[in-house]
């Protein structure tokens, strides 16, 4: 059986892709190309990788191995090439991140930062939600995630770095607003704004309320914090935000946080990557990078301006 790398790049474009025109375009190649290179593995391999219904076209059972082993190889010959270069004292990388839509508020300063130190970086950045970001560690096809806590029955290293306060969140002209240590009973008049089902923060939000025994209206479901923060604005009802969403809101005064019994709810924020994965000698400088100096670059960003001094009226 004889295979080459080009062939099982063609490959694992089209079964990403689910598409010969996008793995195509991807590769800058033309179609019939894409399709001669599938070809010609499938001749080798004796057994058909694809199977076309209708429009669409997907992985057979070989085609799933096939996938499989490949994202295995790419893999090996990646950490190949990160050692190699580690050895040649690389001075250029490239990063492949992930995080999620919350913490994106404080990713980018990070990101930011750390490009500024290091600006042979070549990076990539997908914010999504929690559930692409566990589709991406089951796939091994990112360097890092950033994201709440991932689940403990998976292959992978959690790192914690930084608190993750969940505050409740009403507009500044609500009752109560001022009000010290809120029962929770009081709460159950009100109509809360929730992040869709799967979302970390709904999840913590929910854990919240059962072990506290306490119920709450649901008004609305969104996806997204900044729709939240909007309608929250626009006094559709309450929200529940990471703090770390709220810099903005809380300096202009477009939102208050409301001192509820049991808030903040803490949860930590995570730097994630598969187990046993040998992250490129860019990759492991900015994981160091976060979990030394992110906490306290995040802290200096998001602390309040100081008030304008006063006018000397002698002067």
């Amino acid at each position: 059986m004889r295979l080459t790398l080009r062939q099982l790049q063609v490959f694992e474009a089209v079964a990403r892709h689910r598409s010969y025109t996008r793995a195509a375009r991807e590769l800058h190649l033309t179609q019939p190309a894409v399709s001669m290179q599938i070809k010609q593995l499938e001749e080798a391999l004796g057994l058909p990788l694809f199977e076309q219904i209708g429009k669409r076209i997907y992985l057979t059972d070989a085609g799933r191995e096939m996938d499989h082993y490949g994202r295995m190889i790419s893999q090996q010959l990646a950490d190949a090439e990160a050692v190699l270069g580690d050895l040649k004292g690389l001075r250029r990388g490239r990063l492949d991140l992930a995080v999620a839509s919350t913490a994106n508020y404080f990713a980018t300063r990070l990101l930011a930062e750390f490009c500024r130190r290091h600006e042979g970086v070549v990076f990539s950045l997908d914010v999504t939600n929690r559930e692409r970001l566990l589709d991406h560690l089951e796939r091994n096809d990112i360097d890092l995630v950033i994201m709440g806590r991932p689940p403990e029955q998976r292959p992978l290293v959690a790192e914690a770095f930084l608190e993750n306060p969940l505050v409740l969140i009403a507009p500044p002209d609500h009752p109560l607003v001022g009000e010290r240590a809120i029962p929770l009973s009081r709460l159950r008049r009100e109509r809360f704004l929730v992040r869709e089902r799967g979302s970390g923060t709904r999840s913590a939000m929910e854990r919240f309320f059962a072990a506290s025994g306490a119920s709450l209206a649901s008004g609305m479901e969104m996806n997204s914090n900044e729709a939240i923060k909007q309608a929250v604005q626009a006094g559709l009802g309450l929200g529940i935000v990471s703090r770390h969403t709220l810099a903005l809101e809380l300096r202009t005064g477009a939102v208050a946080i409301l001192d509820a019994e049991g808030f903040p709810i803490l949860r930590h924020w995570y730097l994630v990557h598969r187990e046993g994965k040998r992250l490129s000698p860019m990759a492991e400088t900015f994981r160091r990078f976060v979990l030394d100096a992110g906490p306290r670059l995040i802290e200096d960003t998001e602390r309040p301006a100081p008030p304008p001094r006063p006018e000397d009226p002698a002067a």
